[in-house]
């Protein structure tokens, strides 16, 4: 699955997409109201793919594991110290609202941290290549 976003922004234009496998779609996200540039910064996406990721990988896991899911709660915060610095005390946490047992929600919720994409790609740190136009 090949993922790409695109922001194309100018003095008259904001506008924001994505697009997995030739499937596009627009985002509504706001163009800044001081100036050029998007009203929701890079940082504030990064924790909402985090937040984003794990609600549907809790969804998609409780249906392999036959556990079901009435609610689902993320939330993802990170420390961004300065001007190029990485991020730091990036953490998340969740709350399910299901029937099941508590130690079928425990065991969902470990196995969804195991093998949530978004998270295991910063987890293991990747390059990231700058390639320009």
């Amino acid at each position: 699955m090949r993922i790409t976003a695109f922001v194309d922004n100018s003095a008259t234009v904001h506008q924001v997409a994505v697009d997995t496998d030739g499937s596009r779609q627009s985002l509504g996200v706001p163009p800044k109201a001081s100036g050029p540039g998007s009203g929701v910064n890079g940082g504030e996406f990064l924790m909402l793919a985090l937040a984003t990721c794990y609600c549907n990988d809790l969804y998609r896991e409780a249906r392999r594991l036959g556990i079901p899911l009435d609610a689902v709660q993320v939330e993802a915060s990170a420390d961004f110290p300065g001007v190029g610095l990485a991020a730091t005390d990036i953490r998340y946490r969740a709350s399910v609202r299901s029937s099941a047992a508590q130690d079928d929600i425990a065991r969902l919720l470990a196995e969804t941290d195991a093998v949530a994409e978004v998270h295991n790609t910063l987890r293991a740190g990747c390059a990231v290549t700058f390639e320009q136009r």
